[in-house]
């Protein structure tokens, strides 16, 4: 039979255990979002907009349909103000603008996205 005094050592470690995995999970629940916030890594971003984005979108322009580029206004006309729907569209492409789902990894379409709306919101500037 497990002594009182026992039972108190058993239920402290038990007690310190349980808090040190509560402090555990919540370190790296706060990484995780740190891991996924949605500022792009400006470089990297601003590299894949260049290579991949700009020889239709230069400084956010559309140099084959004037309309659809991406500016602010165009963007919210057209549902594409979202890091979602931008990343959809980059992912899949649409009408003449090509998927890049085989060319970009996830995270390379989530921060180019990212990017597009961050250039947006200061005109390109």
């Amino acid at each position: 039979m497990i002594s009182l005094k026992n039972l108190k050592k058993i239920l402290t470690a038990f007690l310190l255990i349980l808090t040190l995995g509560f402090v555990e999970i919540a370190t790296n629940s706060q990484i995780a979002i740190a891991d996924t916030a949605t500022t792009p890594a400006t470089a990297t971003a601003a590299e894949v907009f260049t290579t991949n984005c700009a020889g239709c979108h230069i400084n956010g322009s559309n140099i084959i349909r004037r309309g659809k580029n991406l500016k602010q206004k165009a963007l919210k006309k057209y549902g594409m103000d979202s890091i979602a729907n931008i990343s959809n569209l980059v992912t899949n492409g649409k009408g003449i603008m090509p998927a890049y789902k085989d060319r970009l990894s996830e995270q390379q379409i989530i921060d180019v996205s990212a990017y597009v709306l961050s250039q947006a919101e200061t005109d390109w500037k």
